[in-house]
């Protein structure tokens, strides 16, 4: 049996930092009205050449160099995401070829703040399952980009960013054992980005 291990990670920031002083410009609010409520202090915004895929081969490229896995031995992309830049082709599909990463098959997930949470389980289950050896996860989004700019109880909490990670199958007891996922759709009005 094959277990899946987290063998590599990496990130992608954007240059640019919005501050919550900064956000103070923007809408009715203060530092320390964000902090007290949400621990945040800053975000990053992405500049027009930092695009959701670009964002994600960043991450993806360094979370390869700590795993010393070249593009062409992974099988599998998937990038959680909620802001592609487009409906086709899938950010997950970009990356692929940005990375020269052409055996794997690659595809998004749409599932808001748990994407990365759900293609890590689907990554793990997939490695478990005897189909792939090496996988990409990548949670990626330009939130600024879609953001309500004067909604005050929104644009404060997102930024934009990517994150990703290699598992790998191992026959190493261990790594990702198992998960558990739901969903309730009940509150989905309360926190909601009309398409």
């Amino acid at each position: 049996m094959k277990y899946a291990h987290i063998v590599g990670w990496g990130h992608y920031l954007p240059e640019r930092i919005l501050t919550n002083d900064g956000m103070a410009s923007i809408v009715d609010t203060s530092n320390e009205w964000i902090y007290t409520r949400t621990g945040i202090k800053e975000r990053r915004i992405a500049n027009q050449q930092e695009t959701t895929a670009m964002m994600a081969f960043e991450a993806a490229a360094r979370a390869l160099a700590v795993a010393n896995v070249h593009p062409m031995q992974v099988d599998m992309i998937i990038v959680a995401t909620s802001t592609p830049a487009h409906m086709f082709p899938s950010t997950a599909s970009q990356v692929q070829d940005y990375l020269g990463a052409s055996r794997a098959s690659a595809f998004d997930l749409s599932a808001a703040c748990t994407g990365f949470v759900y293609a890590l389980s689907m990554a793990a289950n997939t490695i478990q399952a005897g189909a792939a050896q090496n996988v990409v996860v990548i949670g990626a989004e330009t939130m600024s980009r879609v953001l309500d700019w004067q909604d005050r109880g929104t644009c404060i909490l997102f930024g934009d960013g990517a994150g990703a990670v290699v598992l790998k199958g191992l026959s190493i007891p261990g790594g990702i054992l198992a998960s558990t996922l739901g969903s309730d759709g009940s509150g989905g009005d309360l926190l909601s980005l009309p398409v």
